[in-house]
């Protein structure tokens, strides 16, 4: 499945780029304008709605529109999704290395007894 995007993959990607995960970031305080998220980054507005879309696309944010203002906000479902992921990496990687410690000190231990 090399050319089919899961979620997941999505999310990472959005991820990936350091002006997405500051956007996240600061979206982590609450609901924004477009404009306002848009202030700090040093790019034209069509470039920066482009990482909007991208992060849109993921699922990590969403959008409404009131008026003339696009407001962004966090869509916690998709953070969720990618956690649980990286949880699971974690509780395998935590048993291999307990595996391994638990082996290193069998070994410690008849080396002593040699």
């Amino acid at each position: 499945m090399p050319n089919q995007q899961t979620p997941l993959d999505a999310i990472f990607h959005a991820l990936a780029d350091p002006t997405r995960r500051a956007v996240v970031e600061r979206l982590r305080e609450g609901a924004a304008p477009v404009s306002e998220l848009a202030r700090p980054f040093e790019m034209a507005l069509p470039s920066f709605l482009q990482h909007l879309k991208v992060l849109e696309d993921s699922g990590l944010v969403r959008s409404r529109k009131e008026g003339r203002v696009r407001t962004c906000e966090l869509e916690p479902r998709a953070m969720q999704q990618a956690e649980g992921w990286l949880a699971a990496q974690r509780r395998t990687w935590e048993r291999r290395l307990d595996q391994l410690d638990n082996y290193l000190h069998t070994l410690a231990g008849k080396d002593k007894q040699g």
